[in-house]
């Protein structure tokens, strides 16, 4: 074999032994398969935004999964196993975190607060302290600042806003929580960004109009056909691109291409966001 063969595929292997992995930890609304049956998450689409050649996206979403469950189950912790510096990893709850403890502990929801309030519960038979969300996102950051990775947290995609025929949304408890874990884990001081993307999903939603949002909600309110889902992933790469992280900055689009289009303008965000 020639030298001159070989160089390519030489060069090839160095660029995905030194690329950065994006990995995504989240619910149905982003993983593989979204919520099935012809359902999808918008984290199959998030590597179309970005340089294959410097960032590979690894979708490490669960279906049903809360921040308490995805820390319970070590899926953090397994994220963090895998973590080179440089790395970065999207954090977006919120879908399966409400509900209460009481009568039946679902496994799933959060303790209600947004700081060091803890709530004991038994679930599947064993005893567990359960933390607020913004304690799990904490937890989570620095578990990841920790390997040298920076870290982006996410609000979750709305539910379709859209499906009364009238598109309208507010925001939750938990798009206040993202922010503010964000905050209190040290913010870009410490490498840990924050994304509104349940901001920017509803206002391309609002913008794409009821009759095309209803139509790419196949089978419930939740989980995305894959032409939403697609859409999901584009209001995530705005929400990165308007913002201050060298990820945002890595998207391939210019902001000015992409707030030109059906996605909207970039969105001024703060804690002043109504929970």
């Amino acid at each position: 074999m020639h030298i001159s063969s070989i160089l390519p595929c030489m060069a090839l292997a160095v660029s995905q032994a030194t690329a950065a992995t994006v990995h995504i930890c989240g619910d149905s609304t982003m993983a593989k398969g979204g919520g099935g049956s012809g359902t999808q998450g918008w984290g199959q689409y998030l590597q179309y935004s970005l340089p294959s050649s410097t960032f590979t996206v690894q979708n490490d979403a669960i279906a049903g999964r809360s921040a308490r469950s995805y820390t319970r189950e070590g899926r953090f912790q397994a994220v963090a196993d895998q973590l080179k510096s440089g790395d970065w990893v999207v954090i977006e709850f919120g879908h399966n975190d409400g509900g209460s403890l009481s009568p039946t502990d679902n496994g799933r929801s959060d303790c209600y607060g947004d700081g060091s309030q803890t709530c004991q519960t038994t679930y599947n038979g064993a005893a567990e302290t359960v933390l607020t969300y913004p304690a799990y996102y904490e937890n989570a950051a620095k578990l990841f600042v920790a390997k040298g990775a920076k870290v982006i947290m996410s609000s979750a995609t709305p539910n379709n806003i859209c499906e009364s025929g009238t598109c309208s949304w507010s925001a939750s408890r938990f798009d206040y929580y993202a922010w503010y874990a964000a905050s209190v884990a040290g913010g870009t001081a410490k490498g840990v960004y924050h994304v509104p993307h349940g901001t920017y999903a509803a206002q391309v939603m609002k913008n794409l109009g009821a009759s095309t949002v209803n139509a790419n909600y196949p089978n419930d309110h939740t989980h995305t056909g894959p032409y939403m889902a697609d859409i999901m992933a584009r209001a995530f790469a705005l929400g990165l691109k308007c913002g201050t992280s060298a990820l945002g900055a890595a998207i391939t689009n210019s902001t000015s291409s992409m707030t030109s289009t059906v996605l909207g303008p970039c969105i001024t965000y703060n804690s002043t966001v109504p929970i």
